[in-house]
């Protein structure tokens, strides 16, 4: 089968990707063998070729996203049987989905309901399961009532928005003044320029002097957060988490790994990864959530989005059609 490989140990720039005949892939008693039919593209495909996994083995294979046609199942696989349309988000660790076939943990598999396209299903993956365990995994919504979503334009915040406006809460979100266009169909309730307005600032005002219940943090720099956050606030960071908690304010930190469930060996964890996507995947289905495809690329142009990717020059998904 093709594949896109990382060719080499030493192979940390997207030029010297290649697309090489490999192996079947081999599927295990919990496996099950995917027929690819479209892959999602993520910033951190491009990322872990510049910073490889220690635990690769070489030619690897990339790619987190995969959406198409189950092949064949392992012996103890009950849920999933062969033509049956399925989506997952794999384990950065082993090879990955960039490929025509993929082998699979099926725990970690849903079901893709019939109203979704391959395309839509491989689009809401990575970043849409970041926000959907964000929102319904680390926050306590209970006494939720207004949001922050950083980067509202990027993968996971546009999604993040979607799923906190779908739960009943009041969103405000950051964006520069350039891609505040793409984010207005959302609907937020303010979205703030933090290049131009100073956001603690904007947000005292917005919520009263109150600051906000909930902040999804995906762009780093997690302190300045603090002072936003309401009386028993919560703070969930996608990156790093504050190295030190605040003492003088009763607050929640919390922090996503969404991909280390694959790793920590917790079969749990692992079933989670399932069940959150048959729930996203039903929330597109009802129109409640898009993933906001921006272009739907072939595999001769895999590499080109992910170089988009890289250089900042992406504002919704991109996707590529396998069939």
């Amino acid at each position: 089968m093709q594949a896109l490989v990382v060719p080499t140990a030493t192979t940390h720039t997207l030029r010297a990707l290649q697309w090489q005949e490999r192996p079947m892939p081999a599927v295990g008693r919990d496996d099950v063998l995917i027929k690819t039919q479209a892959v999602g593209l993520n910033p951190v495909d491009y990322k872990l070729v510049t910073e490889p996994h220690p635990q690769w083995h070489y030619p690897h294979v990339l790619g987190l996203d995969v959406a198409g046609i189950v092949e064949a199942v392992g012996a103890n696989v009950t849920d999933f049987h062969p033509g049956q349309r399925v989506c997952g988000h794999d384990n950065l660790a082993n090879d990955g989905c960039f490929a025509e076939y993929v082998s699979f943990p099926a725990a970690a598999l849903a079901p893709i309901p019939s109203t979704v396209s391959f395309e839509t299903a491989a689009a809401s993956l990575c970043a849409g399961l970041t926000a959907y365990q964000a929102i319904h995994r680390k926050a306590n919504l209970a006494a939720v009532q207004t949001v922050l979503i950083h980067a509202g334009a990027g993968g996971v915040g546009s999604m993040a928005i979607q799923l906190a406006q779908a739960a009943g809460k009041t969103v405000y979100t950051t964006v520069s003044a350039h891609k505040q266009a793409f984010v207005a169909r959302l609907h937020p309730a303010a979205q703030i320029d933090y290049r131009q307005e100073d956001v603690t600032t904007r947000l005292t005002e917005l919520t009263h002097g109150q600051g906000v219940d909930l902040i999804v943090n995906s762009i780093g720099h997690p302190e300045a957060d603090l002072p936003r956050l309401a009386y028993n606030g919560q703070l969930v960071c996608i990156l790093a988490a504050p190295e030190h908690f605040p003492t003088e304010q009763p607050v929640t930190i919390s922090r996503i790994d969404l991909g280390g469930a694959h790793r920590s060996k917790n079969p749990a964890q692992v079933a989670d990864l399932g069940r959150m996507t048959r729930s996203l995947l039903q929330l597109v289905a009802d129109q409640k959530v898009d993933p906001l495809i921006s272009q739907v690329l072939t595999r001769d142009d895999l590499v080109t989005g992910l170089s988009q990717l890289q250089a900042d020059q992406v504002v919704g998904k991109l996707v590529v059609n396998f069939d």
